[in-house]
């Protein structure tokens, strides 16, 4: 008999290849908040498969960024370049439809890893014609000794039982480090802030300020469900008439749409009150940044 596995994989890509997609869909579950917009990971956060072989402890990362001018973008590589030392694999993402030097760059961080690294071409519903993907496959791998090239589609969710099946033979025989039942690290106070500020990337698009993060002052679970008090901060008085929108009513159908999944989510009534508040260059201040829940490696 085998003996059982586990260990850290961290998922690692530039910013927007579908790194979330891919670690919601493999857990079965919302672990990370997914949008189009780059930077919508900010956080380590930890997603817990467990499995009767094997316990794979996936560390979703910030995508690495070229410039990292604010604190708040050096903190995210910071946190990426960590999970990278921690792993006892990699999977680099990338889109397989789209190489790009953000790709390069990431790569080169890559070249010393002592973890094992599978590359694992993402999106590949979209490659036309399908054959195309044989040339992909063998452009990536003349750019680095993977360990294995895996192409999947983890929107569709093509492939993914591959790529799950192959990752225990990298981890070290080792018990499992969280109990059966527990699949991230995060709470819910975490994963409220998450879900407010996924709505507000998705109803804002582009008018949305990078400059903006959701703060959770109150959170009380009792027999009548969950009330959550959240602050949501921005830079400057004009980013907080974005948000608010006319008459208040952008931030009613972010309060809603964010209401709506947390009920879901949590089976309970869920009464859920939102402020929009302005502190000025919270981004670019560790200190305000460790205050709003920013880890500093």
């Amino acid at each position: 008999m085998s003996e059982y596995r586990c260990g850290l994989v961290a998922v690692i890509g530039r910013p927007n290849v579908g790194k979330s997609t891919l670690i919601n869909a493999v857990m079965g579950r919302k672990v990370s908040i997914v949008t189009a917009k780059p930077q919508t990971t900010r956080h380590r956060i930890l997603a817990v498969h467990t499995a009767e072989d094997a316990q794979i402890i996936f560390v979703d990362t910030p995508g690495l960024h070229r410039k990292a001018g604010k604190a708040m973008n050096r903190l995210m590589n910071r946190t990426a370049a960590n999970a990278l030392a921690d792993a006892d694999a990699i999977l680099f993402v990338s889109d397989a439809t789209r190489w790009t030097t953000e790709d390069d760059d990431v790569l080169k961080r890559l070249r010393n890893a002592k973890a094992p690294v599978v590359a694992v071409l993402n999106k590949v519903d979209r490659v036309r014609p399908r054959e195309k993907l044989l040339d992909t496959i063998g452009l990536m791998a003349a750019r680095h000794d993977f360990a294995e090239i895996v192409p999947v589609s983890a929107l569709r969710e093509e492939n993914l039982d591959a790529l799950m099946a192959l990752l225990p033979s990298f981890l070290p025989e080792s018990p499992p480090l969280f109990p059966e039942d527990m699949h991230t690290d995060r709470g819910p106070e975490f994963h409220a802030a998450e879900v407010i500020r996924e709505k507000l990337t998705l109803m804002l698009h582009q008018e949305l300020p990078y400059g903006l993060t959701v703060q959770i002052e109150r959170y009380v679970e009792d027999d009548n469900g969950v009330t959550i008090n959240a602050i949501v901060w921005v830079e400057r008085d004009s980013q907080k008439g974005i948000v608010v929108g006319k008459g208040g009513t952008t931030l009613k159908r972010v309060g809603r749409a964010a209401r709506l999944e947390l009920k879901e989510q949590l089976q309970r009534n869920v009464h859920l009150e939102l402020w929009v508040k302005v502190k000025s260059n919270w981004a670019d201040n560790e200190k305000d940044l460790m205050n709003l829940g920013f880890e500093t490696p």
